[in-house]
């Protein structure tokens, strides 16, 4: 499986394998992890932490493999500084950046969940806001926000137009699939370039490459300027290019070289230009096209009650409509709230409202899995606070 092709990679890409950093043990805080499909923080069972835990998974390793050398190094983290230019330099790429928690791969702000917001941080004061409608490649904004806190810097990749493959390295507590057993394969690069041999393409790692903390490989390629618009992928779901490859897209967020995770460095392992994503990728990448919508008839009220619900609706739902490029869930929320709302003081059923919405998100470019859980949040929120109206 470790063809010419991806030998080539890895000697252009450097050694696979992280050598640097102090594993700590986080088994018993919250994971850095995140969603793979919305980029949203991952809430893990507790007797699933220690599956997530870099230093329980060194632990069970060196028991199997006593005579392994203990190779790592002091735990090291980048000053304030040094992650300040690492963002003004993602920035002056033209690449939209937003905090990440200290030496984690968690975003700092929000502190707090769409369901959860209360409106009292100033960040929402127009409705909860995510880390994709926050990032920004403003170098003012920039300077303040690192002026103080060693913050991470987080690349948001649908604002930034980047579409980043994510070559994962096996780690010691995953399963390997049946169809991979037996064949050697411990890295997501071995999976695309058995991928590129059999549709006959060269294997992409001609663009800038970042290489994780734990030895996986991320490759930067611009999106595609026509078409529609990439979204998340796992390889682990069955919708990616193949087992140990992840994609990041619209919705989604890398970690930027220059930052660490649990005291492991992102470092450039090749710094060449971002390069167009080859058209191959992008065919395979492109989400299915949805059915066809069946019209959503809502049944109102007559008279000056139905006429401002009708107006309140058709103002929500025009907004979503038009939203930008990497504002749409945050306005799909905002959406949900305003009509939870209005379902929570009766006067629109709660099933409709979430019709209407589904059907818009959908048809701007919106997945499935984003939609359904940004509607049941929003719902939710607006159902704190009831809204009616005079008959």
């Amino acid at each position: 499986m470790s063809g010419e092709h991806w030998i080539g990679a890895s000697k252009a890409l450097g050694h696979l394998v992280p050598t640097s950093g102090t594993y700590p043990h986080i088994c018993d805080r919250t994971v850095a992890a995140e969603d793979t499909l919305s980029g949203q923080p991952l809430h893990v069972a507790r007797w699933e932490k220690p599956r997530y835990c870099a230093a329980c998974a060194h632990d069970k390793h060196r028991k199997a493999h006593p005579s392994t050398p203990d190779n790592r190094r002091p735990n090291t983290m980048p000053d304030i500084a040094t992650l300040r230019e690492t963002a003004l330099a993602a920035a002056a790429r033209g690449w939209h950046v937003f905090p990440l928690r200290p030496d984690d791969k968690r975003p700092a702000f929000p502190d707090h969940p769409a369901d959860a917001c209360t409106g009292t941080d100033p960040r929402c004061h127009n409705g909860h806001t995510g880390w994709e409608a926050r990032a920004t490649t403003d170098p003012d904004r920039i300077c303040r926000g690192w002026a103080s806190t060693p913050y991470g810097v987080g690349i948001a990749c649908g604002p930034s137009r980047l579409v980043v493959v994510d070559l994962d390295a096996l780690k010691p507590w995953q399963d390997i699939p049946a169809a991979w057993l037996g064949k050697g394969v411990d890295h997501g690069g071995q999976v695309l370039d058995d991928l590129c041999r059999t549709v006959g393409q060269p294997f992409p790692f001609e663009t800038y490459t970042v290489r994780t903390g734990r030895g996986g490989l991320h490759l930067y390629f611009r999106h595609p300027a026509i078409g529609p618009g990439l979204r998340n992928t796992s390889g682990d779901r069955g919708n990616g290019l193949g087992w140990l490859i992840d994609t990041r897209a619209h919705g989604g967020y890398v970690v930027a070289a220059g930052s660490t995770v649990v005291g492991l460095a992102y470092t450039t392992a090749c710094d060449l230009p971002v390069a167009d994503l080859p058209g191959w990728l992008a065919d395979r990448l492109t989400p299915a096209p949805l059915p066809p919508q069946r019209p959503v008839v809502v049944d109102l009220p007559g008279g000056r009650a139905g006429a401002y619900l009708d107006a309140a609706i058709n103002r929500q739902l025009d907004h979503l409509r038009h939203a930008a490029e990497g504002e749409r869930n945050h306005t799909l929320y905002v959406s949900a709230v305003a009509l939870g709302q209005l379902a929570a003081g009766g006067a629109l059923p709660a099933g409709q409202a979430e019709t209407l919405l589904t059907e818009v998100a959908l048809s701007i470019g919106l997945t499935r899995f984003e939609t359904a859980r940004t509607i049941r949040s929003g719902l939710a929120a607006g159902a704190r606070r009831p809204r009616t109206v005079a008959a």
